[in-house]
């Protein structure tokens, strides 16, 4: 009985490593696969009125929502980490720290936000009705607008020696607006594809 006892503990033990190792290499493939999932559909281009959109926006919320809130902000931070290391992942030529301090800056930390809202939002039940998911994704892209024309007012004060009124309109003029109706799609489009995208994450989770 007692070496019953002292060998139950190991068992177990052992197992509980072997899980852990497992999940943890279906984790990291799934952050690759999410952060060349981004890093594609930022090289995409599609027409659009006023201005032609990429597909990045859309790719950080089926993200987050299909991972949840961790796995989908560590699969962005890993994205941001692969361009400031020099890989082509963004959607602008060049990459690399100075990318970072570029105009385009401030949305690509909103995308982290983005993703871990969306991902908190579906792991409480936003993701099953296609309102809320609307919703949902909706507001990742508010906060990907907000991060984005924030240091876009910041970044045209500088250059132009704007004020902070003429700075924010500036920054909202030429990178809001213009993109307001392709985000449209895209919310829409990313709350369709949802469903599938959150069968294949489970299946491999």
């Amino acid at each position: 009985m007692a070496h019953t006892t002292t060998m139950h503990p190991t068992l177990v033990d052992s197992l509980w490593r072997a899980e852990g190792a497992s999940r943890l290499s279906r984790n990291i493939i799934l952050v690759l696969a999410g952060t060349a999932l981004i890093a594609l559909s930022a090289k995409i281009n599609v027409p659009m009125f006023p201005v032609p959109m990429t597909m990045q926006t859309f790719a950080i919320l089926v993200i987050g929502m299909a991972y949840g809130w961790k796995l989908g902000g560590a699969t962005v931070l890993a994205y941001l980490a692969e361009g400031v290391m020099g890989l082509p992942v963004f959607a602008g030529p060049g990459a690399g720290p100075a990318y970072m301090m570029g105009p385009t800056a401030g949305y690509l930390v909103g995308f982290v936000f983005a993703a871990a809202a969306v991902g908190w939002l579906a792991e409480r039940g936003w993701d099953a009705s296609p309102l809320r998911t609307l919703a949902a994704n909706a507001l990742g892209t508010a906060i990907i607008f907000g991060f984005g024309a924030l240091w876009l007012t910041s970044f045209l004060m500088a250059a132009k020696g704007l004020d902070v009124a003429g700075g924010v309109q500036a920054a909202v003029a030429s990178g809001v607006l213009p993109f307001l109706i392709g985000a449209a799609a895209k919310i829409a489009l990313a709350a369709a594809v949802l469903p599938l995208a959150r069968k294949a994450v489970t299946r491999l989770r």
